[in-house]
Order: C-alpha cells, then structure tokens, then sequence
C-alpha cells in the first residue's frame, strides 16, 4: 500500500484476527469432539451446574447481542457505501439516428491522468458519479509528503475542471477532493 490509510489497515486487521479466531475455536470444537483432544471428555457438562440462569442474564445476553447485532450492520453498511455510483451517458439528440454511449470511467480517465503528472501527486482516482443532467466528480488524491495541496487544488480548479467540463459539454461540475498524504516523497534536487 503506497498510502497511510489507518482505518483500512485496522479493519482489515481486526477482520483477520476475528477470522482466525473463528477458525480456531470451529477447529477445537471439532477435534474435541471426534476424540482427537482430550482437554474435554465428550460427555462433560458444557457449564457447571442445570439450573436455569437469572433472569437478568438472559436480558443482558439479549442486549449485548443486539448492539453487537447492529454495529456489524452499521459496519456493513459502511462497507457499501465507499463509492458514488457511476452511470453510462447516453448522447441522443434523434433516436432514430443511433445514440452515443459513454462510461463515466471512460470520460474521467484523461483528466484523472492529467492529475496524477500534477507535481506533488503520487496517485489520483476520480468518479464520475450521476447522470448527465446532476452529475459530480469525486477525486481522491495521494498526495507526497513534500506535495502543496494549494497548489494541486489550484490546478485542478485551473485547469483540470474547465477541460473535463468542456468535454463532456457541461456548464458546471460539483467535485469534491479528498486529500490523503503518501509515505512517498517527490524527487529532491542536491
């Protein structure tokens, strides 16, 4: 990974770490179980004592599974909701003429490798979210360390914008930038 991307490294992290968790205690139910591990004796009391536990227990149990139950949904939902959702453009002026189709990653490409020469970027991915008539760019720049951020947002509303917009024949263009700093630094002159 070429950028410091915490939140990612960490879910991913702690998504291993749960997994193999998960793997292990499935592997020692099962080798217990069959015999092969003689920690437990198959026909042992799971816990100790058969009574019933109190009350509150059950509705501790019940309330802790449900706020675990709906962080892993909020996490899940978090998971989908990582890019805007991209459209194919039709240009059609006469139907019975034919029309011209084109990818929102096809029209974005250009513009998104004329930031990545920009001086300070290290890496740049652009979305061209939305249909024609309400559409929005989002761009998420890695920039170096030693990168002026002024000055790539300076180029990008100077001259990046205005190109993609008269491309793609737009009088405007909402775009929002996020800026994510690179362990790389740009070439240093001695």
């Amino acid at each position: 990974m070429t950028s410091l991307n915490r939140p990612s490294r960490l879910n991913r992290t702690v998504l291993a770490l749960f997994g193999l968790v998960l793997i292990a205690a499935g592997a020692f139910t099962l080798l217990t179980h069959f015999g092969t591990l003689s920690v437990l004796k198959p026909e042992s009391a799971l816990v100790p004592g058969t009574g019933q536990p109190p009350t509150w227990v059950l509705y501790v149990t019940a309330a802790v599974a449900v706020v675990l139950g709906l962080l892993v949904l909020r996490w899940l939902v978090a998971q989908l909701t990582r890019k805007p959702k991209t459209h194919t453009w039709r240009f059609e002026t006469d139907p019975d003429l034919g029309r011209t189709e084109l990818a929102a990653s096809t029209a974005v490409e250009p513009f998104t490798t004329e930031v990545k020469d920009y001086p300070g970027v290290h890496t740049a991915h652009a979305t061209l979210a939305g249909t024609r008539d309400a559409p929005a760019v989002a761009l998420v720049i890695s920039a170096e360390q030693d990168g002026d951020i002024t000055e790539i947002r300076r180029r990008i509303d100077t001259d990046g914008l205005p190109r993609l917009r008269q491309a793609l024949d737009l009088d405007t263009l909402p775009v929002t930038v996020e800026f994510r700093f690179s362990t790389k630094t740009g070439a240093r002159a001695l």
